[in-house]
């Protein structure tokens, strides 16, 4: 069996210490891993590394996430799923844990269910298409 991993939305602490922990246990469960870079972008793209433990030695006390991250507008349409999907199948992926907020498991969702995904709310509209900087804090 093989896991893959990405990052979705924004950077935010944690993220680095849970792809190390997805690693692990695919390893643990003899399984492979492999890490799509720059989130959703990269499922779409094809834009993916092997993930072993030597790969996530030391990475928890590092901010932001190895493997990247972005928001994807190209995710929000059919055709982006459709060619998500088709890398999947092409890594030979049968699990995909994505790791980041509520639009990634959003996101997630409907790409198990084959369905077009929410458009970005008015906030990810405003943080732009990279997730690499910080993001503000929201207030009650």
């Amino acid at each position: 069996m093989k896991i893959g991993v990405l990052t979705s939305g924004g950077d935010a602490p944690g993220m680095n210490a849970a792809i190390r922990a997805v690693v692990r246990r695919a390893f643990n469960l003899n399984c492979e891993c492999v890490g799509y870079l720059h989130g959703f972008n990269g499922l779409i793209k094809g834009e993916w590394r092997k993930m072993t433990q030597a790969s996530v030695a030391g990475i928890i006390q590092r901010g932001g996430t190895i493997l990247r991250t972005a928001r994807s507008a190209e995710f929000h349409t059919l055709e982006g799923r459709d060619m998500a999907m088709e890398t999947l199948a092409r890594t030979g992926v049968e699990g995909l844990v994505v790791i980041g907020g509520g639009g990634s498991a959003l996101g997630a969702m409907g790409l198990m269910r084959n369905e077009p995904a929410p458009p970005p709310t008015q906030r990810e509209a405003r943080a732009g298409s990279s997730g690499s900087g910080p993001q503000p804090a929201l207030r009650a």
